[in-house]
């Protein structure tokens, strides 16, 4: 499980340097993709073989379910991490989640997601707010 902020700095060649505390679970490899908000998504590369075959077992016939295979699938990218724990991030990824030098890498259960530093201060400040009200509806009871 994932957990955690950090705030790595990236490459002038697109690389992250894995934090450490991830390091062994992603060490056979990483599938890294679009995620939702304009931030990536970065997968233990079994944990996303498993998501994306339950993607592909959704039907084909929801215009919903072919748009959101198309944009999650297509722009996967595996990666293993080289010598000094560092990942390439390709351009077309860097480009969608306007990613610079100044990254924010969170744990978020099954995943970890890279943010740009300004926009996920950004989300942040939008959403604290409501986070307490997101509570009862999303463990309800355990609070």
């Amino acid at each position: 499980m994932f957990f955690g902020t950090h705030m790595p700095k990236l490459d002038e060649k697109g690389r992250l340097v894995i934090p450490a505390k991830y390091r062994q679970a992603l060490a056979q490899g990483v599938v890294i993709t679009k995620g939702q908000d304009r931030c990536l998504y970065l997968f233990p590369i079994a944990q996303f073989e498993e998501l994306a075959q339950r993607i592909q077992s959704a039907p084909m016939t929801s215009k919903n379910i072919r748009e959101y295979q198309r944009l999650f699938l297509a722009a996967a990218s595996d990666e293993i991490p080289d010598k000094q724990n560092r990942l390439t991030i390709p351009p077309i990824l860097r480009e969608y989640a306007g990613l610079d030098r100044d990254l924010v890498v969170t744990g978020v259960g099954s995943r970890l997601e890279i943010w740009d530093a300004n926009a996920w201060n950004e989300y942040e400040a939008a959403h604290i707010d409501a986070y307490s009200e997101l509570a009862e509806e999303v463990v309800e009871g355990s609070f």
